[in-house]
């Protein structure tokens, strides 16, 4: 009988144990999952700040490659410093996988070019300082070239929402810009008849 009243009180202690342990594991799964939520959420947050960080630097609307059509009335140049078909380095970040570059000339035309900055007309923030348009992409171009400050109407299909985009001149500069077609360094990819360049942007392929 004293047998029987031993392992019952053992039995008792046991069971005792084992609930005491289980209500320690419940209390401390929620925080377990709270650790686990809030790695999720600091994981979720620290992506939105590296998409949010490639916003600035998205050119996923930029028509790299080109159709070679050169705009109406721009002059060849008659003795560029890069001749058509000159092997040169591309000095110049407009978009991932330029700088660096080699590339090979395509065009060399004599004009007055400008950074711009304007609002798309599809919608969206303003894009600044884009470079570059030629004096021929501006719609009813007068005499007079234009000078940073003035306000003009871009008639360049180089991004979407850019033709029929008011702008104002950022810059401007007379010299001669360049054609070129080169292989992206970061993505591989044949990009061809890419406007535009400038003589500064450009190196000799050493």
């Amino acid at each position: 009988m004293k047998n029987k009243k031993v392992l019952l009180g053992l039995a008792s202690l046991l069971l005792v144990f084992l609930l005491a342990a289980c209500a320690g594991n419940d209390k401390s799964a929620p925080n377990e999952n709270a650790d686990s939520e809030s790695d999720t959420l600091e994981n979720m947050d620290e992506n939105e700040g590296e998409s949010d960080s490639m916003d600035g630097m998205d050119h996923s609307g930029m028509n790299h490659s080109g159709s070679g059509e050169i705009p109406e009335g721009i002059l060849e140049s008659e003795n560029p410093t890069y001749p058509v078909g000159s092997k040169v380095v591309i000095n110049a970040d407009h978009m991932p996988g330029m700088n660096g570059a080699e590339a090979t000339v395509s065009g060399a035309f004599d004009t007055k070019v400008y950074s711009v900055t304007y609002t798309p007309t599809n919608g969206g923030e303003p894009v600044e300082n884009h470079k570059w348009v030629v004096y021929e992409e501006l719609k009813n171009a007068g005499v007079e070239p234009y000078k940073p400050g003035d306000e003009v109407v871009l008639n360049a299909e180089h991004m979407e929402g850019m033709d029929d985009a008011t702008s104002t001149i950022d810059t401007a500069e007379q010299t001669t810009v360049y054609m070129v077609d080169y292989t992206d360094d970061e993505t591989g990819e044949e990009i061809t008849n890419h406007m535009w360049v400038t003589e500064e942007e450009l190196s000799p392929l050493e």
